[in-house]
């Protein structure tokens, strides 16, 4: 990894993350427009402050939201790992990014028109298809960039992100390609949080208090708050890195994905268990080689539960595990890719992120080795 561009709820740069972690400080915060939406009873969210979207607009047309957040977070990202345009441009370089959809709010437009006109097609644009369709982020990326290399777009919900990097890596790792920009991306609406209420999977008793919530494996969690953000890495070939003398955060070793094969939503142990030996055995290590685990749990009832018995199940109660969602929120397509960022940041800065809003583990779950304060580490290997 030599390049890292973030667009998040609490930070615009590696800096700025990793100061939040350590100082425990919230994105969560009362979304004011969503208060008087009938049937919304979640009112957090957790949005990207301070953003710098700002683009040409002959550049931007085919692009909502979420697409603008990737391509600022990959701007940086490829700013930050010195690479030149030619670099990028070439047929050595290749694209492999997701989010769980497109721009909602594109979407919307294009759903009221069409009903306006009785089902027909007056006032429609093709661009804003463009904006809502599934694979915007890499659609929209590849032609922003010039990319000339494979094309690899993720869409599936919440490993979106963690899939575009996965990928990255077997593209680099098989040698298909040199370079790979890798991530993922999505964009808060009132929508996502009504999805989530609907599975009554949002948090609602905190509303008025958005600091105490969500809360990762904590007794008292009532649910998720959905976020959003950009994040990219720029993955490169060893050889090709060191060659041009450019900075490397670290090392991909190992990369797992698997299907649980049973149910479209209810969390299984042994799945969860399972693509976590996958990951570990592609990297040649055991699991006590692994020095911190950035959980997934995104402060559900069932999620927390089968997740921590499932890295019990690989790691024991000696590896430190804590989920950051506490002060991000859920990014959904953008998790995997911001909570990767996490983990370089938390190498880079030698902490261990915590369980932010974790005041009693719940019985329910695994005793597993959370860390409920940041604290100092030297850390080799995470996942």
């Amino acid at each position: 990894m030599t390049g890292v561009g973030v667009h998040s709820p609490i930070g615009n740069s590696m800096a700025e993350v990793s100061d939040a972690l350590t100082h425990q400080r919230t994105g969560i915060r009362i979304q004011e427009s969503w208060l008087d939406i009938e049937g919304l009873y979640t009112h957090l969210g957790a949005a990207v402050l301070g953003d710098n979207l700002e683009f040409p607009k002959h550049e931007t047309r085919t692009m909502g939201r979420v697409a603008r957040l990737a391509l600022r977070a990959t701007l940086d990202a490829l700013e930050d790992s010195g690479l030149d345009e030619a670099a990028w441009q070439s047929s050595r370089c290749g694209l492999s990014y997701g989010s769980t959809q497109g721009s909602t709010e594109a979407l919307i437009d294009f759903a009221t028109k069409l009903v306006k006109a009785d089902g027909g097609l007056r006032g429609f644009r093709p661009t804003t298809y463009i904006q809502f369709m599934s694979h915007t982020c890499v659609a929209n990326l590849g032609t922003a960039l010039g990319i000339r290399g494979r094309i690899i777009p993720t869409s599936s919900a919440c490993t979106s992100g963690s899939q575009g990097i996965g990928y990255g890596y077997e593209s680099i790792k098989y040698g298909m390609q040199d370079i790979m920009i890798a991530g993922g991306a999505e964009e808060l609406h009132y929508t996502h949080a009504g999805l989530f209420d609907r599975l009554r999977a949002t948090s609602t008793r905190y509303n008025d208090d958005p600091e105490s919530t969500p809360r990762p494996f904590d007794a008292d969690r009532d649910g998720l708050v959905v976020g959003e953000g950009g994040a990219t890495l720029i993955l490169e070939e060893w050889e090709h890195a060191t060659a041009r003398g450019a900075q490397i955060y670290c090392e991909i070793v190992g990369f797992g994905t698997t299907c649980d094969g049973l149910h479209m939503t209810a969390p299984d142990v042994g799945g969860m268990a399972a693509v976590m030996s996958v990951a570990l055995d592609d990297a040649g290590l055991t699991a006590d080689a692994i020095d911190y685990v950035n959980a997934h749990a995104t402060a559900t009832l069932l999620g927390d539960v089968a997740e921590s018995r499932a890295t019990f199940t690989t790691f024991g109660d000696a590896t430190a595990v804590s989920s950051t969602k506490g002060l991000t929120g859920h990014t959904l397509g953008a998790a995997g890719a911001l909570e990767s960022i996490i983990c370089i940041a938390a190498m880079r800065d030698r902490f261990l992120p915590a369980n932010t809003n974790l005041a009693s583990a719940d019985p329910e779950c695994a005793m597993l080795d959370y860390v409920f304060e940041p604290r100092s580490a030297t850390l080799a290997h995470v996942m």
